[in-house]
């Protein structure tokens, strides 16, 4: 795939559905599920903030939906169904083709952390409503290091994005 038939859905341009996008997808996606792990798991408590615990939430969203809630179920939709497919398809095929069409195509970095801003008030403000947890999760330490988190996953996927059309 040439460098100018992907560059736009990093971009913002809506993106062709096939088995390279699909890959892209799931490349920017696993890259910046393991930094929002990093962050989350590792190193927030290691500077005595509070650690996430996204399978946790998903196993909340789970019993709440009367599914199967065990702990694979939980990395599992954490992991795969939200990590590298849910949040990228997000990007790809809904958040980025909106901003390019309000906002041109001005940048990546601010549409990236906004998107990112946007997964934090979906998963902490709504996901965690629907399972029946405290609404922000009562905007305790969890809450703000998520917030972090989320905004930290936009930007790398978004930047990995990036670095695939490049290549």
């Amino acid at each position: 795939m040439s460098t100018t038939e992907f560059d736009s859905p990093a971009l913002g341009a809506f993106p062709r559905l096939n088995i390279a996008t699909l890959g892209h997808m799931f490349i920017a996606g696993f890259f910046a599920t393991i930094a929002f792990d990093l962050w989350g798991q590792m190193i927030s408590p290691a500077l005595g903030f509070a650690n996430l615990s996204p399978h946790g939430l998903a196993r909340s969203l789970l019993s709440t939906l009367g599914l199967p809630s065990g702990d694979f179920a939980g990395y599992f939709v954490h992991f795969y169904l939200v990590g590298l497919i849910g949040y990228p398809i997000g990007w790809l095929f809904i958040f980025a083709p909106v901003w390019s069409r309000i906002m041109g195509q001005r940048g990546w970095f601010l549409p990236s952390a906004l998107y990112g801003f946007g997964l934090w008030i979906f998963a902490i403000g709504g996901i965690t409503a629907i399972a029946g947890l405290p609404f922000f999760l009562g905007f305790t330490g969890i809450a703000w290091v998520a917030l972090v988190g989320h905004v930290l996953y936009g930007i790398v996927l978004v930047a990995v994005l990036r670095l695939i059309a490049r290549s």
